[in-house]
């Protein structure tokens, strides 16, 4: 009898945790990225003016190094936009691959085989955006969280001599 009670209770506890494990899965499947949902942009050399409010986006695996030296920002009330631009040491910018989140109310930008440079000039509050972090996550490899004030879309390009990574962001 005693036995039984053991094969009980153990069978019970498994029940237990397989129910915990399923319910943690399903919370995590939640609140991640669903990428086949998701509209992948390659972002051009020049302005576009297709404004996006969600998406991933990237400038097509371009293999070079970098170094962000700094991020400036402007606001031009006339055509209703703000532009965040954010300065490269080179001529280039390196692989970037980005997501912007309406809901969330944020751009994220992973820069690959990118330094942060020792005498970084940032932005405060401005128009748009709230504040701006820098994650360096590996040793090359800087990701850029922008967030936003409240919901916005951008249009996301980049320039060459100096590289630089541009964004518009409007209501």
């Amino acid at each position: 009898m005693l036995k039984n009670t053991k094969i009980s209770v153990l069978n019970s506890t498994i029940a237990i945790c397989t129910l915990v494990f399923q319910l943690l899965m399903a919370c995590n499947s939640l609140y991640a990225q669903d990428l086949l949902k998701e509209r992948i942009r390659k972002i051009s050399g020049k302005k576009t003016s297709v404004y996006i409010e969600n998406g991933i986006f990237h400038n097509g695996g371009v293999k070079s190094e970098g170094t962000i030296k700094g991020l400036r920002q402007s606001y031009n009330p006339k055509q209703g936009f703000e532009r965040i631009v954010i300065d490269l040491a080179q001529t280039e910018i390196p692989k970037v691959y980005g997501n912007i989140n309406s809901l969330d109310q944020k751009v994220y930008i992973d820069f690959f085989d990118t330094n942060l440079d020792k005498e970084l000039k940032t932005i405060s509050a401005t128009k748009f955006v709230e504040k701006v972090n820098f994650y360096p996550i590996e040793k090359n490899h800087v990701s850029v969280e922008l967030k936003l004030k409240s919901k916005a879309s951008a249009d996301i390009f980049f320039l060459s001599n100096p590289g630089r990574l541009v964004i518009d962001l409007k209501n």
